[in-house]
């Protein structure tokens, strides 16, 4: 494919390069020729053809009209791939089939909400491994009671087990971004594994703590999980958000259910 193709603001577009570093990813991913693979914004390739290499098909979900009309071409002359031109934050990837891995150097822009879009189908996917923006990776993984921990880290932890990986400099990509990157694997809990039972609940419970982060649990949860509850779990009312583990969010989301 011809590298010239000015990446686009927009899209936040930040075209990997260095082969050292993929093949740092290539390996981490560690594919297998019959696995059911789809990449999200191959760009100009850096990662697609090496993965093709083992790989006997492989997905891209492309939203840049540029850069898919050069993909589509190049399956037309028989490169293994089936091309997707929409908007991942959009797409259906359940759709795809079932133990899905999904691969990506993702746009900066749009990364909290593309990882909540993909944690709803968590039960058609065997893992995931992105390139994302450091700062957002080590939110992802946070323990709690750190400066990192948030929303992120417990709606994602809920829903799989976090491994940050490596850290990849700015002048890894074309045109380098002002910010360090990192590589992170996900892999989906098992259904019994989930701690909620009610996602929607969870999911309202984990942002009401978080909306606030100065303000106590008494205060952020009134209305929504009644004093007896937090006696009952032994969980002060007087901690803030912050200070839980995803087990106790999960508690507060059971226990205030019932």
């Amino acid at each position: 494919m011809p590298e010239g193709h000015r990446p686009r603001k927009s899209l936040g577009q930040h075209f990997l390069h260095d082969p050292g570093v993929v093949a740092r990813i290539v390996a981490a991913i560690a594919p297998r020729p019959d696995d059911r693979m789809v990449e999200i914004g191959p760009g100009l390739g850096a990662l697609t053809r090496p993965l093709l290499e083992r790989l006997q098909h492989l997905q891209l979900v492309e939203i840049d009209r540029d850069l898919a009309a050069r993909w589509r071409a190049e399956a037309s002359a028989g490169l293994a791939i089936s091309l997707h031109e929409a908007d991942a934050l959009a797409f259906d990837f359940g759709a795809l089939g079932p133990d899905l891995r999904v691969v990506g150097n993702l746009p900066y822009n749009i990364s909290t909400p593309l990882l909540f879009h993909l944690a709803e189908c968590a039960g058609r996917l065997r893992d995931m491994h992105f390139m994302l923006q450091k700062e957002v990776v080590d939110r992802m993984a946070a323990a709690p009671d750190t400066p990192d921990y948030g929303r992120l880290s417990v709606m994602l932890q809920a829903r799989f087990r976090v491994e940050k990986l490596f850290t990849v400099p700015p002048g890894a990509f074309t045109p380098p971004p002002k910010v360090d990157s990192a590589v992170v694997r996900l892999m989906p809990l098992s259904p019994e594994a989930i701690p909620y039972r009610d996602a929607r609940r969870f999911a309202e419970i984990v942002a009401r703590a978080f909306g606030q982060r100065r303000k106590t649990l008494r205060n952020t949860l009134k209305g929504l999980v009644e004093a007896e509850v937090f006696e009952r779990l032994g969980i002060d009312p007087g901690r803030r958000g912050e200070t839980l583990d995803v087990a106790e969010f999960a508690a507060l989301a059971n226990a205030g259910g019932d």
